[in-house]
């Protein structure tokens, strides 16, 4: 394999099992015990996905986090961390995270988990949809509306891009939480709700007055994607 992973904890055992256990797998594995040294990381490494503590010296997983969205918001990355309570893994989801994994772990388990985000991300890799005026790339996490760029976050993309997949198809719910958060979700419900919301208003405050994909909610199915009046190519 060529993607590298970037291991951030402050914890010296985490970072030694990690890093010995991805190699294996033949992973390149870089190590950081902060989110100050991790940032310096990235800016100077092609960084395939994150794997990342939150409560850390120096600089936090958020704050890292934030830091590194700021700069390429298409970089996957995942917490792993022994906060438990429900607000933290709402706002990791938020933030875009693609899992949370609660200390203490398996890092079978971990290695696992890593592996089905990226054949997740790299299976749809260089597809390019256009579905009347909106054009997304996957392999470059982009999306434009009238060719203007939608400013969207990670989670946020590979909800249009399965949406837009298989017009007028309706997804369930449980469809949507498997193929965009993992088949092992089990956060918040209302979480897919608000992303939905989110992308809504994003699609709606570019297209105006002008016809654009649509997310419907048919009650009681699911959710489903509909361009009106546009020729879909």
């Amino acid at each position: 394999m060529d993607d590298t992973i970037l291991i951030v904890d402050d914890e010296p055992t985490i970072l030694d099992v990690a890093k010995r256990y991805l190699e294996k797998e033949n992973f390149k594995v870089l190590l950081a015990s902060d989110g100050k040294e991790a940032f310096r990381l990235c800016q100077n490494h092609e960084i395939s996905l994150i794997v990342t503590d939150i409560m850390m010296p120096e600089v936090d997983g958020y704050d890292f986090i934030l830091q590194v969205l700021d700069m390429d918001k298409e970089i996957p990355f995942l917490f792993i961390s022994a906060k438990t309570q429900e607000k933290d893994r709402l706002y990791s989801l938020t933030l875009g995270a693609e899992d949370f994994i609660t200390k203490p772990f398996s890092p079978r388990e971990l290695v696992l988990r890593i592996k089905n985000i990226l054949r997740r991300i790299n299976k749809n890799t260089s597809k390019v949809l256009n579905r009347g005026p909106l054009t997304i790339q996957y392999d470059k996490r982009a999306a434009t509306l009238y060719g203007e760029p939608l400013d969207l976050k990670l989670k946020e993309f590979e909800l249009l891009w399965v949406l837009a997949l298989d017009m007028e198809r309706v997804y369930s719910k449980s469809e949507l939480y498997e193929k965009v958060w993992g088949a092992d979700y089990y956060g918040d419900a209302n979480t897919l709700s608000v992303h939905i919301h989110r992308l809504r208003e994003k699609l709606e405050r570019i297209s105006a007055e002008r016809p654009h994909p649509v997310i419907k909610t048919i009650w009681g199915l699911g959710y489903k994607m509909e361009v009106n009046e546009v020729e879909i190519t």
